[in-house]
């Protein structure tokens, strides 16, 4: 039998762009857009490791439509799936039977939705995907960009997308195909909230020097369809408090759309410290609150999801440009956290980076550092929306809610008038630091699910569509076991089985001794491993294309 080479030594099939765009998230395609816009010869390609566009996207999502404006003015006046203005407009502090609506007139001019419009994110994309490729905009979906190229001088000069019909034992079966290789003169990296690609080329161009530690959430995230009755199209409810304590930072959002579609969400901070806190116990447990289950009872579940969320800021935001690309939206850690707001910075981004792109492309020049990019983002709206709310974060986090969010509010409002009495606050460690030993920590008791209004992680995972093959490496690295066993389950309890929504980790008893299970097939791409883990011992790698969620109208 004529023994197989190895994979590694099967050349790679190459196509040449001018530009390669990994993901098609609102950046990406933002980017995408413009840049054939600008000229409609250049050859762009965008490639996501969603089945579809829009399967792996997920956002409250209340967008601020500033962003569309910039990049298609007419949008207004076409069939589009952004329908739902915001008509009422409510904040809340939750105790644990009864909620405190905060006056309007109360929050900071720049916390008001009105003008804003309540979407499925996904769908958008999905939208705007159409609107890309009516341009000539090439999309691959079900492509995961595995690997960034390099040029002999150091230069990015594409991506290299993963191999397919990989076995578990690491070795091709009868499905294998190479990965295709995407090289370009210049390659935006619009992966959202760490992305393996962005992480990799942060730490190899050293682009977080000088920068404070990036900060992340947790955004967890049903959609319903409730009774007509109880339905109130336009009503956008956020609120904070109860069922966290004072210490851990988090809220929720209620949004109702379309034709009886209410999306419930709730964030996390990723630096709390009680390794006993399950984030998506925590949302089951909201949904419980005499505020808020009436909505629900009568009501189906249809979907969930998980996703990180980057929290940061300001002050956390790395160097977006280095030789031969660019990082934007979520992979550069530009989310509005009090307005719980991206998408809008995350498309000026890829308009910022898009013409930074054509500047240089018609000036004859390739993979060099796109400066103008970097140059522009801190004067441009992003900068100004950001630096309004930099402070908001850490105070939240050194406070706690009450104090913190009302020393928050104050800055945003002095904010509004060209000044802060905080200048701009560090946040201090990371989050997988901030975790504390369990023996120091309480155990927190959380009810059992319902199932009519409050589940459990697998009814929820089945919700979401998430699939992958079978017969697969894992794509949740895990690089020292005896370290996972002697830490993460000795000394912090095994935070693992609760940080995770999606029920992929969990120590089980194998003979008298605990063991680390990885049930890879529920992984919904949230990457909170990848983030919270206490020794940075696991890390998310994209599996096998189209691996992952389908989300519908999320």
């Amino acid at each position: 039998m004529t023994e197989q080479p190895a994979r590694e030594t099967i050349e790679r099939e190459a196509m040449e762009f001018d530009v390669v765009v990994v993901g098609a998230g609102p950046a990406g395609l933002a980017a995408a857009i413009r840049l054939k816009q600008l000229n409609p010869d250049a050859s762009v390609v965008v490639v996501e490791k969603g089945s579809e566009v829009g399967a792996h996207i997920l956002s409250g999502a209340v967008i601020d439509p500033s962003g569309l404006d910039k990049l298609l003015p007419e949008w207004r006046s076409e069939d589009t799936p952004i329908k739902t203005k915001v008509e009422d407009d409510r904040f809340y502090f939750l105790g644990e039977s009864s909620g405190i609506r905060l006056p309007n007139f109360l929050m900071p001019p720049l916390m008001g939705n009105h003008g804003n419009y309540i979407v499925s994110l996904g769908n958008v994309c999905r939208w705007l995907a159409g609107k890309a490729e009516a341009l000539g905009v090439e999309i691959y979906p079900g492509f995961a960009a595995a690997e960034v190229l390099y040029n002999e001088a150091g230069a990015v000069r594409g991506i290299a997308t993963g191999d397919m019909g990989i076995g578990k034992n690491g070795e091709p079966n009868a499905a294998f195909t190479r990965g295709m290789e995407l090289h370009a003169k210049y390659t935006l990296f619009a992966e959202g909230a760490r992305g393996n690609l962005g992480k990799q080329l942060i730490a190899k161009f050293g682009l977080a020097e000088g920068r404070e530690p990036q900060k992340f959430g947790i955004g967890l995230k049903e959609l319903w369809q409730v009774d007509p009755s109880k339905h109130k199209k336009g009503l956008v409810q956020h609120s904070f408090g109860w069922p966290l304590d004072g210490s851990t930072g988090g809220g929720s959002f209620l949004y109702h759309f379309d034709d009886n579609l209410v999306s419930v969400g709730f964030v996390v901070h990723l630096n709390y410290s009680n390794p006993y806190l399950s984030p998506f116990d925590e949302f089951q447990r909201f949904k419980t609150h005499p505020s808020v289950r009436d909505t629900f009872e009568g009501g189906k579940r249809l979907s969930y999801g998980a996703r990180a969320i980057t929290e940061g800021g300001y002050q956390s935001v790395p160097k977006l440009t280095f030789a031969g690309g660019a990082l934007i939206g979520c992979d550069a850690g530009l989310v509005n956290v009090p307005r719980i707001k991206g998408s809008h910075n995350a498309m000026l981004s890829g308009i910022l980076a898009a013409d930074a792109a054509h500047a240089a492309l018609s000036a004859g020049r390739s993979h060099d550092e796109l400066s103008d990019y970097e140059a522009a983002w801190r004067a441009s709206p992003i900068g100004k929306d950001l630096f309004r709310v930099r402070n908001a974060k850490p105070l939240w986090s050194k406070f706690g809610t009450l104090i913190g969010i009302a020393l928050g509010g104050l800055d945003m409002w002095t904010n509004t008038f060209g000044f802060s009495l905080f200048g701009t606050l560090k946040h201090g460690k990371a989050d997988y630091a901030s975790l504390k030993p369990a023996a120091e920590c309480e155990r927190i008791a959380y009810p059992k699910p319902d199932g009519k209004l409050t589940f459990d992680k697998l009814s929820s995972v089945f919700l979401s569509s998430t699939n992958h093959e079978e017969d697969q490496p894992p794509h949740l690295k895990v690089k020292d076991m005896a370290l996972q066993k002697s830490s993460e389950h000795d000394v912090f309890a095994g935070p693992s089985a609760r940080y995770c929504p999606a029920g992929v980790y969990e120590w089980v008893e194998e003979a008298g001794n605990p063991k680390f299970v990885i049930n890879a097939q529920n992984c919904v791409h949230c990457k909170t491993c990848d983030i919270k883990d206490p020794n940075q011992n696991i890390t998310w790698v994209p599996p096998e294309g189209s691996g992952g969620p389908n989300y519908s109208n999320m």
